[in-house]
Protein backbone atom coordinates (compact mmCIF):
# COMPACT_ATOMS: atom_id res chain seq x y z
CA UNK A 1 0.00 0.00 0.00
CA UNK A 2 1.19 3.51 -0.76
CA UNK A 3 0.37 5.78 2.19
CA UNK A 4 0.46 9.56 1.90
CA UNK A 5 0.87 11.72 5.00
CA UNK A 6 0.06 15.43 4.80
CA UNK A 7 2.18 17.55 7.15
CA UNK A 8 2.70 21.23 7.87
CA UNK A 9 5.65 23.21 9.15
CA UNK A 10 4.62 25.49 12.02
CA UNK A 11 6.35 27.72 14.58
CA UNK A 12 8.02 25.64 17.29
CA UNK A 13 7.72 28.48 19.81
CA UNK A 14 4.65 28.80 22.01
CA UNK A 15 5.25 32.54 22.27
CA UNK A 16 4.60 34.21 18.92
CA UNK A 17 4.53 38.02 19.06
CA UNK A 18 1.84 40.06 17.33
CA UNK A 19 2.55 43.25 15.40
CA UNK A 20 0.28 45.82 17.04
CA UNK A 21 0.30 48.03 13.93
CA UNK A 22 -0.73 45.38 11.40
CA UNK A 23 -2.48 42.84 13.64
CA UNK A 24 -0.41 40.04 12.11
CA UNK A 25 1.92 37.50 13.65
CA UNK A 26 5.64 38.30 13.65
CA UNK A 27 7.08 35.14 12.14
CA UNK A 28 10.54 36.39 11.24
CA UNK A 29 13.31 34.74 13.22
CA UNK A 30 11.07 32.12 14.86
CA UNK A 31 12.16 28.47 15.10
CA UNK A 32 10.12 26.16 12.86
CA UNK A 33 9.36 22.46 13.06
CA UNK A 34 6.91 19.71 12.19
CA UNK A 35 3.39 20.40 13.41
CA UNK A 36 3.07 18.27 16.60
CA UNK A 37 -0.30 16.84 15.56
CA UNK A 38 1.21 15.58 12.31
CA UNK A 39 3.81 13.56 14.21
CA UNK A 40 1.04 11.10 15.19
CA UNK A 41 -0.08 10.77 11.56
CA UNK A 42 3.50 10.03 10.47
CA UNK A 43 3.95 7.47 13.24
CA UNK A 44 0.71 5.69 12.35
CA UNK A 45 1.72 5.57 8.69
CA UNK A 46 5.02 3.96 9.66
CA UNK A 47 3.24 1.40 11.86
CA UNK A 48 0.89 0.46 9.03
CA UNK A 49 3.90 0.21 6.70
CA UNK A 50 5.51 -2.24 9.12
CA UNK A 51 2.34 -4.35 9.23
CA UNK A 52 1.63 -4.48 5.49
CA UNK A 53 4.52 -5.88 3.49
CA UNK A 54 5.57 -3.80 0.51
CA UNK A 55 3.99 -0.60 1.79
CA UNK A 56 5.57 2.82 1.32
CA UNK A 57 5.04 6.21 2.97
CA UNK A 58 5.17 9.48 1.03
CA UNK A 59 5.05 12.78 2.91
CA UNK A 60 3.54 15.89 1.31
CA UNK A 61 3.68 19.45 2.60
CA UNK A 62 2.35 22.73 1.22
CA UNK A 63 4.58 25.63 2.22
CA UNK A 64 7.62 27.76 1.52
CA UNK A 65 11.10 26.42 0.80
CA UNK A 66 11.94 26.07 4.51
CA UNK A 67 9.18 23.45 4.89
CA UNK A 68 11.59 21.00 3.28
CA UNK A 69 13.29 20.74 6.69
CA UNK A 70 10.15 19.24 8.21
CA UNK A 71 9.80 16.79 5.33
CA UNK A 72 13.37 15.64 5.90
CA UNK A 73 12.54 15.16 9.59
CA UNK A 74 9.91 12.59 8.56
CA UNK A 75 12.35 10.88 6.19
CA UNK A 76 14.71 10.48 9.16
CA UNK A 77 11.95 8.54 10.92
CA UNK A 78 11.58 6.05 8.09
CA UNK A 79 9.28 7.61 5.51
CA UNK A 80 10.25 6.72 1.95
CA UNK A 81 9.71 9.89 -0.08
CA UNK A 82 8.87 13.54 0.32
CA UNK A 83 7.11 16.14 -1.83
CA UNK A 84 7.17 19.89 -1.22
CA UNK A 85 4.27 21.72 -2.85
CA UNK A 86 5.59 25.24 -3.18
CA UNK A 87 5.09 28.17 -5.54
CA UNK A 88 5.01 31.96 -5.07
CA UNK A 89 1.38 31.91 -6.23
CA UNK A 90 0.46 29.58 -3.34
CA UNK A 91 1.49 32.06 -0.64
CA UNK A 92 -1.33 33.17 1.61
CA UNK A 93 -3.80 30.49 0.53
CA UNK A 94 -6.44 29.34 3.02
CA UNK A 95 -7.63 25.87 4.09
CA UNK A 96 -9.73 25.59 0.93
CA UNK A 97 -6.71 26.25 -1.27
CA UNK A 98 -4.35 24.12 0.81
CA UNK A 99 -6.64 21.09 0.70
CA UNK A 100 -7.06 21.61 -3.05
CA UNK A 101 -3.29 21.64 -3.59
CA UNK A 102 -2.86 18.55 -1.43
CA UNK A 103 -5.51 16.76 -3.46
CA UNK A 104 -3.65 17.57 -6.67
CA UNK A 105 -0.44 16.22 -5.16
CA UNK A 106 -2.19 13.01 -4.06
CA UNK A 107 -3.65 12.55 -7.53
CA UNK A 108 -0.21 13.03 -9.09
CA UNK A 109 1.34 10.50 -6.71
CA UNK A 110 -1.56 8.15 -7.42
CA UNK A 111 -0.73 8.10 -11.13
CA UNK A 112 2.77 6.85 -10.29
CA UNK A 113 1.76 4.39 -7.58
CA UNK A 114 -1.85 3.94 -6.42
CA UNK A 115 -2.51 5.57 -3.04
CA UNK A 116 -4.52 3.49 -0.59
CA UNK A 117 -4.61 5.83 2.41
CA UNK A 118 -4.04 9.49 3.25
CA UNK A 119 -3.32 10.43 6.86
CA UNK A 120 -3.47 13.87 8.46
CA UNK A 121 -3.09 15.20 11.96
CA UNK A 122 -6.25 16.42 13.66
CA UNK A 123 -5.22 20.07 13.26
CA UNK A 124 -2.23 22.38 13.17
CA UNK A 125 -0.90 24.17 16.23
CA UNK A 126 -0.98 27.59 14.57
CA UNK A 127 -4.40 28.27 13.00
CA UNK A 128 -6.02 25.01 14.15
CA UNK A 129 -8.76 24.96 11.50
CA UNK A 130 -9.03 21.17 11.78
CA UNK A 131 -10.65 20.80 8.35
CA UNK A 132 -7.83 19.81 5.99
CA UNK A 133 -8.36 16.06 6.18
CA UNK A 134 -12.09 16.26 5.48
CA UNK A 135 -11.71 18.90 2.77
CA UNK A 136 -9.00 16.82 1.10
CA UNK A 137 -11.30 13.78 1.10
CA UNK A 138 -14.03 15.90 -0.50
CA UNK A 139 -11.69 17.02 -3.31
CA UNK A 140 -10.67 13.39 -3.91
CA UNK A 141 -14.26 12.11 -3.48
CA UNK A 142 -12.99 9.51 -1.02
CA UNK A 143 -14.54 8.30 2.24
CA UNK A 144 -13.08 9.90 5.35
CA UNK A 145 -13.01 9.77 9.13
CA UNK A 146 -11.85 12.36 11.65
CA UNK A 147 -10.74 12.11 15.30
CA UNK A 148 -9.50 8.56 14.76
CA UNK A 149 -7.84 7.11 17.85
CA UNK A 150 -7.15 3.58 16.63
CA UNK A 151 -6.82 1.47 13.49
CA UNK A 152 -8.51 -1.76 14.52
CA UNK A 153 -7.57 -3.46 11.26
CA UNK A 154 -6.42 -2.54 7.77
CA UNK A 155 -5.60 -4.31 4.53
CA UNK A 156 -5.38 -3.29 0.88
CA UNK A 157 -9.15 -2.94 0.51
CA UNK A 158 -10.61 -1.65 3.77
CA UNK A 159 -9.85 -0.24 7.21
CA UNK A 160 -11.72 -0.46 10.50
CA UNK A 161 -11.13 2.51 12.81
CA UNK A 162 -12.29 3.84 16.15
CA UNK A 163 -13.35 7.47 16.20
CA UNK A 164 -13.49 9.46 19.45
CA UNK A 165 -16.72 11.43 19.88
CA UNK A 166 -18.10 13.53 22.72
CA UNK A 167 -20.56 10.81 23.72
CA UNK A 168 -18.36 7.77 23.19
CA UNK A 169 -16.46 5.81 20.56
CA UNK A 170 -17.66 5.08 17.02
CA UNK A 171 -16.33 2.09 15.09
CA UNK A 172 -16.29 2.72 11.34
CA UNK A 173 -15.41 0.59 8.34
CA UNK A 174 -13.95 2.50 5.39
CA UNK A 175 -13.43 1.27 1.87
CA UNK A 176 -9.98 2.25 0.63
CA UNK A 177 -8.70 4.58 -0.66
CA UNK A 178 -9.75 6.92 2.15
CA UNK A 179 -8.52 9.96 4.07
CA UNK A 180 -8.20 9.78 7.86
CA UNK A 181 -7.36 12.43 10.47
CA UNK A 182 -5.89 11.11 13.70
CA UNK A 183 -5.69 12.37 17.28
CA UNK A 184 -2.76 12.12 19.67
CA UNK A 185 -4.22 9.18 21.59
CA UNK A 186 -3.53 6.91 18.61
CA UNK A 187 0.16 6.26 19.35
CA UNK A 188 3.46 7.53 20.74
CA UNK A 189 5.70 9.02 18.01
CA UNK A 190 9.18 7.52 17.68
CA UNK A 191 12.50 9.34 17.64
CA UNK A 192 14.81 9.32 14.61
CA UNK A 193 17.91 7.17 14.56
CA UNK A 194 21.34 8.56 13.75
CA UNK A 195 21.37 6.51 10.55
CA UNK A 196 17.96 7.93 9.64
CA UNK A 197 19.13 11.50 10.19
CA UNK A 198 22.18 10.98 8.00
CA UNK A 199 20.13 9.36 5.23
CA UNK A 200 17.52 12.13 5.30
CA UNK A 201 20.16 14.76 4.54
CA UNK A 202 20.99 13.06 1.26
CA UNK A 203 17.44 12.14 0.26
CA UNK A 204 15.86 13.86 -2.72
CA UNK A 205 12.70 15.86 -2.02
CA UNK A 206 10.49 16.49 -5.05
CA UNK A 207 9.27 20.06 -5.56
CA UNK A 208 5.99 20.65 -7.34
CA UNK A 209 4.62 24.06 -8.23
CA UNK A 210 1.57 25.33 -10.10
CA UNK A 211 2.84 24.04 -13.44
CA UNK A 212 3.58 20.51 -12.22
CA UNK A 213 0.21 20.21 -10.49
CA UNK A 214 -1.92 22.03 -13.03
CA UNK A 215 -3.37 24.15 -10.23
CA UNK A 216 -6.19 26.59 -11.01
CA UNK A 217 -5.30 30.04 -9.65
CA UNK A 218 -8.90 30.81 -8.63
CA UNK A 219 -8.99 27.80 -6.30
CA UNK A 220 -5.66 28.62 -4.69
CA UNK A 221 -6.26 32.31 -4.04
CA UNK A 222 -7.82 33.13 -0.68
CA UNK A 223 -9.41 36.29 -2.06
CA UNK A 224 -13.14 36.47 -1.38
CA UNK A 225 -13.16 33.39 0.88
CA UNK A 226 -11.16 34.40 3.92
CA UNK A 227 -10.45 37.76 5.53
CA UNK A 228 -8.17 37.91 8.55
CA UNK A 229 -9.44 40.88 10.49
CA UNK A 230 -6.69 40.84 13.08
CA UNK A 231 -4.73 38.89 15.64
CA UNK A 232 -4.09 39.72 19.27
CA UNK A 233 -2.44 38.11 22.26
CA UNK A 234 -4.69 36.84 25.07
CA UNK A 235 -5.17 39.33 27.90
CA UNK A 236 -2.90 38.87 30.89
CA UNK A 237 -4.42 36.93 33.75
CA UNK A 238 -5.12 38.80 36.94
CA UNK A 239 -3.66 37.82 40.27
CA UNK A 240 -5.23 35.11 42.38
CA UNK A 241 -7.39 35.68 45.45
CA UNK A 242 -6.31 34.44 48.85
CA UNK A 243 -9.09 32.84 50.82
CA UNK A 244 -9.10 34.45 54.28
CA UNK A 245 -10.31 32.85 57.46
CA UNK A 246 -8.93 31.31 60.59
CA UNK A 247 -10.91 28.09 60.30
CA UNK A 248 -12.01 25.77 57.52
CA UNK A 249 -15.62 26.89 58.06
CA UNK A 250 -14.70 30.57 57.62
CA UNK A 251 -12.72 29.85 54.47
CA UNK A 252 -15.57 27.78 53.06
CA UNK A 253 -18.08 30.55 53.78
CA UNK A 254 -15.86 33.13 52.03
CA UNK A 255 -15.35 30.84 49.04
CA UNK A 256 -19.07 30.17 48.66
CA UNK A 257 -19.83 33.90 48.82
CA UNK A 258 -17.16 34.63 46.22
CA UNK A 259 -18.51 31.98 43.86
CA UNK A 260 -22.00 33.46 44.23
CA UNK A 261 -20.68 36.92 43.37
CA UNK A 262 -19.05 35.52 40.23
CA UNK A 263 -22.31 33.66 39.46
CA UNK A 264 -20.65 30.28 39.35
CA UNK A 265 -23.23 29.00 41.82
Amino acid sequence: MNIVVCVKQTPSSTSVPVDAATGKLKLEGLPWGLNPWDEYAVEEALRIKEKLAGSTVTVVSVGPARAEESIRATLALGCDAGVLVSDPSFEGTDSFGTSYLLSLAVRKINTEKPVGLVLCGKQSNDYASGVIGQALAAWLEWPSAAFVRKFVSIDDKAAKVERAMEDGIDTLELDLPAAVSVIKEINEPRLPSLRGKMASKKAAVAKWGAAELGAEAAKVSAGGRLEQVGTSTPPARGGGVLVPGGTAQEKAAFLVQKLKELKFI
